[in-house]
Protein backbone atom coordinates (compact mmCIF):
# COMPACT_ATOMS: atom_id res chain seq x y z
CA UNK A 1 0.00 0.00 0.00
CA UNK A 2 1.45 3.56 -1.30
CA UNK A 3 2.20 5.62 2.09
CA UNK A 4 -0.88 7.99 2.22
CA UNK A 5 1.21 11.46 2.54
CA UNK A 6 3.59 10.49 -0.33
CA UNK A 7 0.05 10.01 -2.22
CA UNK A 8 -1.39 13.22 -1.18
CA UNK A 9 1.73 14.74 -2.53
CA UNK A 10 1.97 12.90 -5.56
CA UNK A 11 -2.06 13.00 -6.15
CA UNK A 12 -4.65 15.82 -5.18
CA UNK A 13 -1.42 18.54 -4.24
CA UNK A 14 0.65 18.33 -7.69
CA UNK A 15 -3.02 18.30 -9.50
CA UNK A 16 -3.20 21.72 -7.77
CA UNK A 17 -0.16 23.36 -8.05
CA UNK A 18 0.86 22.00 -11.80
CA UNK A 19 -2.41 22.85 -13.97
CA UNK A 20 -1.54 21.80 -17.36
CA UNK A 21 1.36 19.66 -16.49
CA UNK A 22 -0.78 17.21 -14.20
CA UNK A 23 -2.48 16.43 -17.27
CA UNK A 24 1.00 15.42 -18.86
CA UNK A 25 1.94 13.86 -15.35
CA UNK A 26 -1.01 11.63 -15.67
CA UNK A 27 -0.60 9.78 -19.07
CA UNK A 28 3.43 9.34 -18.08
CA UNK A 29 4.32 5.15 -17.21
CA UNK A 30 4.10 4.71 -13.64
CA UNK A 31 7.65 4.25 -13.00
CA UNK A 32 8.48 7.58 -14.11
CA UNK A 33 5.63 9.85 -12.08
CA UNK A 34 7.35 9.84 -8.65
CA UNK A 35 10.54 11.36 -10.05
CA UNK A 36 9.25 13.41 -12.41
CA UNK A 37 6.12 14.41 -10.18
CA UNK A 38 8.66 15.19 -6.98
CA UNK A 39 11.07 17.23 -9.38
CA UNK A 40 8.19 19.28 -10.57
CA UNK A 41 7.28 20.02 -7.14
CA UNK A 42 10.65 21.11 -5.29
CA UNK A 43 10.91 22.78 -8.69
CA UNK A 44 7.42 24.98 -8.40
CA UNK A 45 8.00 25.55 -4.48
CA UNK A 46 11.66 27.14 -5.56
CA UNK A 47 9.87 29.45 -8.12
CA UNK A 48 7.55 30.37 -5.64
CA UNK A 49 9.44 31.68 -2.72
CA UNK A 50 11.38 33.37 -5.91
CA UNK A 51 8.66 34.83 -7.50
CA UNK A 52 6.97 36.37 -3.79
CA UNK A 53 7.55 40.00 -4.58
CA UNK A 54 6.57 40.94 -1.09
CA UNK A 55 9.86 39.49 0.19
CA UNK A 56 13.00 41.90 -1.05
CA UNK A 57 15.25 40.02 -3.83
CA UNK A 58 17.81 39.49 -1.65
CA UNK A 59 16.16 37.92 1.14
CA UNK A 60 14.45 35.90 -1.78
CA UNK A 61 17.55 34.54 -3.10
CA UNK A 62 18.61 33.34 0.52
CA UNK A 63 16.06 31.28 1.02
CA UNK A 64 16.39 29.78 -2.80
CA UNK A 65 20.11 29.11 -2.21
CA UNK A 66 18.97 27.89 1.55
CA UNK A 67 16.21 25.14 -0.67
CA UNK A 68 19.12 23.82 -2.50
CA UNK A 69 21.50 22.85 -0.06
CA UNK A 70 18.23 20.72 1.94
CA UNK A 71 17.48 19.24 -2.08
CA UNK A 72 21.16 18.22 -2.12
CA UNK A 73 21.22 16.88 1.20
CA UNK A 74 24.21 19.56 2.16
CA UNK A 75 22.31 20.68 5.13
CA UNK A 76 19.35 18.49 7.11
CA UNK A 77 17.41 20.78 9.49
CA UNK A 78 13.98 20.26 9.87
CA UNK A 79 13.53 23.23 11.64
CA UNK A 80 14.84 25.46 8.67
CA UNK A 81 12.71 24.30 6.59
CA UNK A 82 9.23 24.68 8.49
CA UNK A 83 10.48 28.58 9.29
CA UNK A 84 11.66 28.77 5.55
CA UNK A 85 8.18 27.51 3.98
CA UNK A 86 6.34 29.56 6.69
CA UNK A 87 7.92 32.79 5.99
CA UNK A 88 6.96 32.85 2.39
CA UNK A 89 3.90 30.75 2.66
CA UNK A 90 1.99 33.19 4.96
CA UNK A 91 2.74 35.34 1.54
CA UNK A 92 0.59 33.40 -0.68
CA UNK A 93 -2.98 33.67 -2.10
CA UNK A 94 -4.07 30.73 -3.53
CA UNK A 95 -4.01 28.06 -1.29
CA UNK A 96 -2.81 25.48 -2.80
CA UNK A 97 0.59 26.96 -2.79
CA UNK A 98 0.41 27.85 0.63
CA UNK A 99 0.02 23.99 1.29
CA UNK A 100 3.19 23.04 -1.27
CA UNK A 101 5.57 25.28 0.86
CA UNK A 102 4.07 23.87 4.07
CA UNK A 103 4.85 20.44 2.93
CA UNK A 104 8.35 20.98 1.86
CA UNK A 105 9.46 18.88 4.86
CA UNK A 106 7.28 15.98 3.45
CA UNK A 107 8.86 16.72 -0.06
CA UNK A 108 12.50 16.34 1.01
CA UNK A 109 11.21 13.08 2.89
CA UNK A 110 9.86 11.65 -0.27
CA UNK A 111 12.78 12.58 -1.94
CA UNK A 112 14.84 10.73 0.70
CA UNK A 113 12.95 7.71 -0.09
CA UNK A 114 13.70 7.64 -4.21
CA UNK A 115 16.15 5.19 -5.47
CA UNK A 116 19.77 6.48 -5.21
CA UNK A 117 20.16 7.35 -9.49
CA UNK A 118 16.32 9.14 -9.44
CA UNK A 119 17.08 11.22 -6.47
CA UNK A 120 20.42 12.21 -7.57
CA UNK A 121 18.78 13.02 -11.01
CA UNK A 122 16.19 15.20 -9.10
CA UNK A 123 18.65 16.91 -6.62
CA UNK A 124 20.46 17.79 -10.38
CA UNK A 125 16.92 18.84 -12.29
CA UNK A 126 16.16 21.13 -9.36
CA UNK A 127 19.80 22.49 -8.88
CA UNK A 128 20.01 23.59 -12.33
CA UNK A 129 16.47 25.26 -12.51
CA UNK A 130 17.24 26.88 -9.23
CA UNK A 131 20.18 28.24 -11.00
CA UNK A 132 17.88 29.99 -13.49
CA UNK A 133 15.87 31.25 -10.86
CA UNK A 134 19.17 32.64 -8.94
CA UNK A 135 19.87 34.33 -12.45
CA UNK A 136 16.32 36.11 -12.29
CA UNK A 137 17.18 37.15 -8.42
CA UNK A 138 20.98 38.65 -9.61
CA UNK A 139 19.95 40.09 -12.59
CA UNK A 140 16.63 42.26 -12.60
CA UNK A 141 15.58 45.03 -10.14
CA UNK A 142 13.23 44.62 -7.73
CA UNK A 143 9.69 44.11 -9.41
CA UNK A 144 8.73 47.51 -7.55
CA UNK A 145 11.89 49.47 -8.80
CA UNK A 146 9.98 51.05 -11.33
CA UNK A 147 12.98 50.47 -14.12
CA UNK A 148 13.87 47.74 -16.35
CA UNK A 149 17.12 45.85 -17.16
CA UNK A 150 17.72 43.90 -20.51
CA UNK A 151 19.53 40.74 -21.14
CA UNK A 152 22.79 41.84 -22.75
CA UNK A 153 23.10 39.46 -25.74
CA UNK A 154 21.21 36.57 -27.71
CA UNK A 155 23.82 33.88 -25.86
CA UNK A 156 22.66 35.27 -22.39
CA UNK A 157 18.97 34.55 -23.46
CA UNK A 158 19.92 30.65 -24.85
CA UNK A 159 21.71 30.24 -21.91
CA UNK A 160 18.66 31.44 -19.54
CA UNK A 161 16.35 29.35 -21.45
CA UNK A 162 18.83 26.27 -20.51
CA UNK A 163 18.36 26.48 -17.06
CA UNK A 164 15.00 26.79 -16.89
CA UNK A 165 13.51 24.46 -19.67
CA UNK A 166 16.32 23.05 -21.60
CA UNK A 167 17.67 20.94 -19.02
CA UNK A 168 14.33 19.56 -18.57
CA UNK A 169 14.41 17.80 -21.76
CA UNK A 170 17.87 16.15 -20.36
CA UNK A 171 16.20 15.05 -17.26
CA UNK A 172 13.47 14.13 -19.39
CA UNK A 173 15.46 11.82 -21.61
CA UNK A 174 17.71 10.72 -18.75
CA UNK A 175 14.96 9.29 -16.93
CA UNK A 176 13.06 7.66 -19.97
CA UNK A 177 16.09 5.74 -20.58
CA UNK A 178 16.51 4.76 -16.63
CA UNK A 179 12.49 3.24 -16.23
CA UNK A 180 11.41 2.76 -20.17
CA UNK A 181 13.73 0.26 -22.10
CA UNK A 182 13.92 0.52 -25.27
CA UNK A 183 11.77 3.65 -25.33
CA UNK A 184 14.54 6.01 -26.64
CA UNK A 185 15.13 4.22 -30.16
CA UNK A 186 17.48 6.90 -31.45
CA UNK A 187 20.73 7.71 -30.41
CA UNK A 188 21.43 8.68 -27.07
CA UNK A 189 23.26 12.02 -27.17
CA UNK A 190 21.10 13.32 -30.21
CA UNK A 191 18.12 12.93 -28.10
CA UNK A 192 19.60 14.45 -25.31
CA UNK A 193 20.55 17.29 -28.01
CA UNK A 194 17.06 17.05 -29.10
CA UNK A 195 15.47 17.61 -25.64
CA UNK A 196 17.51 20.47 -24.88
CA UNK A 197 16.05 22.29 -27.79
CA UNK A 198 12.33 20.65 -26.87
CA UNK A 199 12.66 22.58 -23.65
CA UNK A 200 14.09 25.76 -25.42
CA UNK A 201 11.64 25.98 -27.94
CA UNK A 202 8.36 25.64 -24.55
CA UNK A 203 10.36 28.64 -22.87
CA UNK A 204 11.03 30.99 -25.95
CA UNK A 205 7.36 30.43 -26.41
CA UNK A 206 6.39 31.55 -23.15
CA UNK A 207 9.21 34.37 -22.94
CA UNK A 208 7.03 35.44 -26.13
CA UNK A 209 3.94 35.20 -24.73
CA UNK A 210 4.89 36.52 -21.59
CA UNK A 211 7.19 39.68 -22.62
CA UNK A 212 4.49 42.39 -22.27
CA UNK A 213 3.37 40.97 -18.43
CA UNK A 214 7.56 40.44 -17.47
CA UNK A 215 8.62 44.16 -19.13
CA UNK A 216 5.81 45.82 -16.33
CA UNK A 217 7.97 43.93 -13.65
CA UNK A 218 11.29 45.38 -14.92
CA UNK A 219 12.29 41.74 -16.66
CA UNK A 220 13.33 42.07 -20.42
CA UNK A 221 14.16 38.67 -21.98
CA UNK A 222 14.79 40.12 -25.47
CA UNK A 223 18.53 40.86 -25.72
CA UNK A 224 19.96 44.47 -25.74
CA UNK A 225 21.52 43.91 -28.58
CA UNK A 226 18.70 42.43 -30.70
CA UNK A 227 16.63 45.48 -29.42
CA UNK A 228 19.52 47.87 -30.81
CA UNK A 229 19.82 46.38 -34.00
CA UNK A 230 16.04 47.24 -34.55
CA UNK A 231 16.23 50.44 -33.12
CA UNK A 232 14.85 49.80 -29.69
CA UNK A 233 15.26 50.37 -26.03
CA UNK A 234 13.60 47.96 -23.37
CA UNK A 235 12.06 51.14 -22.21
CA UNK A 236 10.83 51.86 -25.67
CA UNK A 237 8.68 47.83 -25.58
CA UNK A 238 5.97 49.59 -23.35
CA UNK A 239 4.66 52.18 -25.45
CA UNK A 240 1.63 51.92 -27.08
CA UNK A 241 2.89 51.31 -30.75
CA UNK A 242 5.41 48.82 -29.38
CA UNK A 243 3.83 45.98 -30.34
CA UNK A 244 4.47 47.19 -34.33
CA UNK A 245 7.31 48.78 -33.73
CA UNK A 246 8.91 45.10 -32.64
CA UNK A 247 6.70 42.82 -34.75
CA UNK A 248 9.99 41.88 -36.44
CA UNK A 249 12.48 41.38 -34.47
CA UNK A 250 9.69 39.23 -32.40
CA UNK A 251 9.21 37.30 -35.45
CA UNK A 252 12.73 36.42 -35.75
CA UNK A 253 12.95 35.28 -32.50
CA UNK A 254 9.91 33.30 -33.54
CA UNK A 255 11.98 31.54 -36.55
CA UNK A 256 14.47 30.89 -33.72
CA UNK A 257 11.73 29.15 -31.86
CA UNK A 258 10.38 27.33 -34.79
CA UNK A 259 13.78 25.18 -35.05
CA UNK A 260 13.93 24.15 -31.59
CA UNK A 261 10.21 22.87 -32.21
CA UNK A 262 11.58 21.24 -35.52
CA UNK A 263 13.75 19.13 -32.97
CA UNK A 264 11.02 19.07 -30.40
CA UNK A 265 8.91 17.20 -32.94
CA UNK A 266 11.59 14.46 -33.86
CA UNK A 267 12.55 14.15 -30.44
CA UNK A 268 8.86 13.26 -30.34
CA UNK A 269 8.82 10.54 -33.62
CA UNK A 270 11.68 9.24 -32.43
CA UNK A 271 9.64 7.56 -29.66
CA UNK A 272 7.76 3.94 -30.87
CA UNK A 273 4.35 4.41 -31.08
CA UNK A 274 4.05 1.63 -28.84
CA UNK A 275 5.19 3.78 -25.69
CA UNK A 276 1.67 5.85 -26.58
CA UNK A 277 1.68 7.54 -23.46
CA UNK A 278 5.25 8.56 -23.42
CA UNK A 279 4.71 9.80 -26.64
CA UNK A 280 1.43 11.70 -25.52
CA UNK A 281 3.19 12.99 -23.24
CA UNK A 282 5.91 14.53 -25.29
CA UNK A 283 3.23 15.43 -28.12
CA UNK A 284 0.80 17.49 -26.02
CA UNK A 285 3.55 20.47 -25.18
CA UNK A 286 4.20 20.50 -28.97
CA UNK A 287 0.80 20.35 -30.16
CA UNK A 288 0.12 23.83 -27.36
CA UNK A 289 3.52 25.17 -27.85
CA UNK A 290 2.54 25.72 -32.14
CA UNK A 291 -0.49 26.59 -31.42
CA UNK A 292 0.36 29.11 -28.78
CA UNK A 293 3.11 30.77 -31.44
CA UNK A 294 0.30 30.61 -33.99
CA UNK A 295 -1.81 32.63 -31.59
CA UNK A 296 1.20 35.32 -31.27
CA UNK A 297 2.09 35.89 -34.95
CA UNK A 298 -1.53 36.67 -35.46
CA UNK A 299 -1.63 38.98 -32.73
CA UNK A 300 -1.18 42.84 -33.35
CA UNK A 301 -1.20 43.45 -29.54
CA UNK A 302 1.46 41.27 -28.68
CA UNK A 303 3.35 43.10 -26.06
CA UNK A 304 -0.01 44.05 -24.42
CA UNK A 305 -0.46 41.99 -21.20
CA UNK A 306 -4.62 42.36 -20.95
CA UNK A 307 -3.81 40.77 -24.64
CA UNK A 308 -1.46 38.18 -24.45
CA UNK A 309 -1.42 35.00 -26.32
CA UNK A 310 -2.69 32.31 -24.40
CA UNK A 311 -4.91 29.27 -25.14
CA UNK A 312 -8.53 28.81 -24.00
CA UNK A 313 -8.66 25.91 -21.53
CA UNK A 314 -11.08 24.95 -24.01
CA UNK A 315 -9.32 25.05 -26.86
CA UNK A 316 -6.37 22.98 -24.77
CA UNK A 317 -8.37 20.28 -23.98
CA UNK A 318 -9.73 19.95 -28.05
CA UNK A 319 -5.95 19.96 -28.91
CA UNK A 320 -5.95 16.94 -26.12
CA UNK A 321 -8.63 15.20 -27.73
CA UNK A 322 -7.54 15.23 -31.54
CA UNK A 323 -3.91 14.19 -30.76
CA UNK A 324 -5.52 10.60 -29.80
CA UNK A 325 -6.41 9.31 -33.32
CA UNK A 326 -3.36 10.57 -34.87
CA UNK A 327 -0.35 10.15 -31.92
CA UNK A 328 0.68 6.77 -33.40
CA UNK A 329 0.99 7.85 -36.77
CA UNK A 330 3.66 9.39 -38.22
CA UNK A 331 2.85 10.44 -40.84
CA UNK A 332 -0.35 12.04 -39.56
CA UNK A 333 2.22 13.48 -37.05
CA UNK A 334 4.66 14.83 -39.42
CA UNK A 335 1.05 16.41 -41.66
CA UNK A 336 -0.27 17.78 -38.65
CA UNK A 337 3.54 19.39 -38.27
CA UNK A 338 3.85 21.18 -41.66
CA UNK A 339 0.66 22.36 -42.12
CA UNK A 340 1.42 24.51 -38.69
CA UNK A 341 4.38 25.57 -40.05
CA UNK A 342 2.64 26.79 -42.86
CA UNK A 343 0.14 28.75 -40.95
CA UNK A 344 3.03 30.32 -39.17
CA UNK A 345 4.97 31.23 -41.97
CA UNK A 346 1.38 32.61 -43.75
CA UNK A 347 1.18 34.84 -40.44
CA UNK A 348 4.88 35.67 -40.70
CA UNK A 349 4.85 37.06 -43.89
Amino acid sequence: MRDPSRAFLLGPLLKGVSRSFYLTLRVLPARMRDPVGLAYLLARAADTIADTSLIPPERRLALLLSLRDQVNGATDDAELVRSMAGEVAGQQEQSDERILLESLGLALAVLAQLDPADREAVQQIVSTLTEGMEFDLRTFPDERAGRIVALREPEELDRYTYLVAGCVGEFWTSMTAAHMPGAISGEPGTMLRRGVRFGKALQMTNVLRDCGKDLRIGRCYLPATMLHRHGLSPQDLLLPDASLRARAMMLELVRKTLDHFREAMAYTLAIPPRFIRLRLACLWPVLIGMETLLLLVRNDDWLDPAKASRLQRSKVYRILAYSLPMVLSNGLLRSWFARQMRNIDAAVR
